[in-house]
């Protein structure tokens, strides 16, 4: 018996990198998966994952276009007969310091991430609520896919950070609005080795497989977790997870934090007065 015994999951980026490892793994794991990326590798992990003797098919349809991201949930559909777990997982990278970056590097970023997430998940919806209004009793996962930069920052990656922020915040909102339904919404944000990470600077050395013990860099570690987000019997809804090697954390969101109050409205001399403090305290760690 396997975790994901006739779960039938959609994978999007499945074709290299943590999407395969995810689409094997749930495989593994007795889910019948739909391996979707923009090219052959899509294929190819789908032929893995049947000649390991999983259930697989691909999908070649852009997440980033209105009529793709309904096809790929129709595939599912049409393939399995219903939608049980949808994991968001394609992106690209086009680093670049602000100053310099261009209108194309931000809008591709943001589109294939965040654009990417909202489209197969707004018909994955449709097709839970449908069910739901039919009758039937429905227990579905959605899986999304942050990162630190996001979460935490890093320069170089304004478009990237901003796309991944708000994946945080759209996982968020689906958990509250899609719990009717019998869905649950949440994220990750995974630091593992895939083209992504080997492109961006200063990360190629320190992510390069070791010589021998365990590769806390290696994609295959963060799947166990996201399958995991996806059984039936999953507590956990409009969380977000840190997953690294051997580690998985929580990551907490922003919150309310000390500040300065008063009966009435501030003056501005008044507030660099009182919010000094403030600035000069360190940032908890």
């Amino acid at each position: 018996m396997g975790a994901l015994d006739d779960r039938v999951a959609v994978i999007t980026g499945a074709g290299r990198g943590l999407g395969r490892e995810h689409a094997l793994l749930f495989a593994a794991e007795g889910a019948k998966v739909v391996v979707n990326d923009i090219d052959e590798a899509a294929e190819q992990t789908a032929a893995d994952v049947r000649a390991a003797g999983g259930d697989a098919v691909a999908s070649t349809d852009s997440i980033t276009t209105w009529e793709g991201g309904q096809a790929l949930i129709k595939t599912a559909v049409d393939t399995y007969g219903r939608l049980d777990v949808l994991v968001n997982n394609a992106g690209i990278l086009r680093d670049r310091m602000l100053v310099s970056m261009s209108e194309e590097e931000w809008d591709i970023v943001v589109d294939v991430h965040l654009k990417g997430h909202f489209i197969p998940t707004r018909f994955a919806a449709e097709h839970w609520r449908e069910r739901t209004k039919a009758g039937e009793s429905v227990n579905a996962a959605v899986v999304h896919t942050s990162s630190t930069s996001g979460l935490l920052g890093n320069p170089g990656q304004t478009n990237y950070g901003a796309a991944k922020a708000g994946i945080g915040a759209f996982s968020i909102i689906c958990a509250q609005e899609l719990a009717r339904y019998g869905v649950r919404s949440n994220c990750i944000a995974p630091a593992a080795r895939t083209r992504l990470t080997e492109a961006t600077p200063g990360l190629g050395d320190m992510i390069a497989p070791p010589k021998d013990g365990f590769d806390v860099w290696d994609p295959a570690n963060v799947s166990p977790l996201v399958a995991y987000l996806a059984t039936a019997d999953c507590p956990f809804t409009g969380a977000t997870f840190l997953g690294h090697g051997g580690s998985v954390r929580l990551m907490e969101g922003w919150r309310v934090g000390p500040g300065v109050e008063r009966d009435g409205r501030w003056t501005v001399e008044e507030l660099a007065a009182e919010l000094a403090p403030l600035a000069a305290a360190p940032l908890e760690a």
